[in-house]
């Protein structure tokens, strides 16, 4: 586990509040058959929720990831809410509790489709655009596993030259976090980086857009600091003038109050003069986690705002820029913002996460993807790594689960971890996703007109087949079935709707029906319905 996840767990702890005064509370008793999707994206594995769940209160932690007021059931019901609540379940049956109103589901039709279609169009209707297009049919590439906090122009370079000199595509390249000189400064730290301009255009020659990461928090005692605070522009200690100083995982900041929109503007405004001064393509938008703002201490421009808002207009700065990532989030489904899941390690349980957690991402409004760095994105699993030791078959699989996802994402460098033989799978896959990549784009433009998600459930796209407790494969569009392989194991058991299947060998299947396939590492399974 690593510093940030520590920190956010225990920010959240802290933040949870005494349930027991909630002034309303609603039991949904469930329809026959019925089971339920939603709230937060970091739940994925635990849905469709069954048995008992402990109490999640969605203004208080968002487990690294993004939270949705919102609640699906496989019968065609919702539930929606403009304000947080908290929901449990309890011998299958849902509670909610809330501060502001009573809850009670809308029946929308038959389906989880139906379900979510209705949701969407009402309350998080399609924005009708769609981050940059090159997030959908190259791979990203983040420097944070190799760097760390030692981000650097000649790192940086030869990061980039190893991804042409082995034959990856070329896409979006991210810088992550201690590139500037300081938290709320947006020019390069000088004895990293000696020419950050020339970097940046000879990244552009090779064909890359580059992407910086930034945070809201502003170093203290910084002239950026007194500047904002000054103005106004800062969060300020309840009752006085002063800017508030919050604990975040890189130590205790400042943070742009961005419930008052001169401040936002201000901020976009250092955004647009990096980007003009450096040629800087766009920001990866970290740390606007719900529990940073919990503290009762605090004080915002908007007097009415709650926690979830704060982390809401934070995500709105990233509108103005096609160019951006973020993690937490707060009811910005159907918006044209890249959303990753939160940090995963390096596991098979954690590849095994992979699938059920990008499909609550789609049904939680949130089309636009990436499921984290292949292999995890703890860089304390790949410090002074023995090939011998590593485990290259994980690294194949997760890299595998990330082809035929809208978005896939090295951060960990293959070249520097895998044997040749694993290297040049992967740099298959990497090709795979790249050639799929026009009909995933296709389907990202789908998602900007009617809000469906990229990647769908069985269940979504099959009703009352069956498919309700499936979690270990998925559809990509209402066209291809893709049963990645997420164990140890050289085969799997897949489960084929009604239809007639084309699998990845050029076989053909008629549902419905179960198979056994045989999954060498070079092979991940995935079929076409044909008829």
């Amino acid at each position: 586990m690593n510093q940030k996840t520590i920190c956010l767990l225990l920010l959240a702890l802290l933040a949870l509040p005494c349930f027991a005064g909630s002034k309303y509370e609603s039991k949904i008793s469930s329809l026959a058959g019925e089971k339920w999707w939603g709230g937060m994206v970091a739940l994925g594995s635990k849905m469709p929720f069954e048995g008992d769940l402990r109490l999640f209160d969605l203004s208080a932690e968002n487990l690294n990831n993004q939270n949705v007021p919102l609640l699906l059931s496989s019968e065609g019901r919702y539930i929606w809410s403009d304000k947080p609540f908290s929901f449990k379940v309890e011998n299958g049956e849902l509670r909610l509790y809330s501060d502001y109103e009573k809850m009670e589901p809308v029946l929308a039709g038959r389906t989880l489709r139906d379900a979510y279609m209705a949701a969407a169009t009402k309350y998080f209707p399609p924005s009708g655009q769609l981050p940059d297009p090159l997030f959908f049919s190259m791979p990203q590439y983040n420097t944070w596993i190799e760097l760390m906090y030692n981000q650097n122009q000649e790192d940086i370079l030869k990061y980039a030259d190893n991804v042409l000199e082995n034959k990856f595509p070329v896409g979006v390249f991210m810088v992550d976090d201690n590139w500037q000189k300081y938290y709320g400064n947006f020019d390069f730290k000088p004895e990293r980086f000696p020419d950050p301009k020339g970097m940046i255009d000879r990244l552009h020659r090779q064909g890359f857009k580059i992407m910086f990461w930034i945070c809201p928090f502003v170093s203290p005692d910084s002239p950026e600091f007194r500047e904002l605070q000054q103005k106004g522009y800062l969060i300020k200690k309840k009752g006085t003038n002063a800017a508030a100083i919050i604990p975040w995982w890189n130590g205790y900041s400042a943070c742009y109050d961005l419930s008052n929109p001169a401040a936002a503007e201000h901020l976009k405004q250092q955004l647009r003069g990096m980007q003009e001064k450096y040629g800087v393509d766009g920001f990866k938008f970290d740390a606007g986690d719900i529990g940073h703002y919990n503290d009762p201490e605090l004080e915002f421009y908007d007097k009415s705002a709650t926690s979830v808002d704060m982390c809401q207009y934070w995500a709105k700065i990233g509108l103005d820029f096609p160019f951006n990532e973020y993690r937490a989030g707060w009811k910005m489904g159907g918006e044209a913002l890249v959303q990753r899941l939160g940090d995963k390690d390096y596991s098979w349980k954690a590849v095994g996460l992979l699938v059920p957690d990008m499909i609550a991402a789609g049904l939680l409004g949130y089309a636009y993807a990436c499921p984290d760095m292949i292999g995890g994105g703890q860089f304390g699993s790949f410090l002074g790594v023995d090939q011998t030791k590593l485990d290259q078959e994980l690294i194949v699989r997760s890299c595998q689960v990330h082809a035929l996802m809208p978005m896939m994402q090295f951060s960990v460098a293959p070249w520097r971890i895998l044997d040749e033989k694993h290297l040049a799978i992967c740099r298959d896959y990497a090709h795979l996703h790249e050639k799929m990549g026009t009909y995933i784009l296709e389907l990202a433009h789908h998602a900007a007109e009617t809000g469906e998600p990229i990647i769908r459930h069985m269940e979504y796209v099959f009703p009352h087949q069956g498919f309700i407790d499936c979690k270990d494969q998925f559809m990509l569009g209402d066209k291809y079935l893709v049963a990645p392989v997420l164990t140890k194991e050289h085969a799997r058991t897949v489960r084929l709707p009604k239809g007639v299947w084309l699998d990845d060998t050029g076989k053909k299947f008629k549902g419905p029906k179960t198979i056994e396939v045989t999954a060498p590492l070079e092979r991940l399974p995935w079929f076409e319905k044909i008829k």
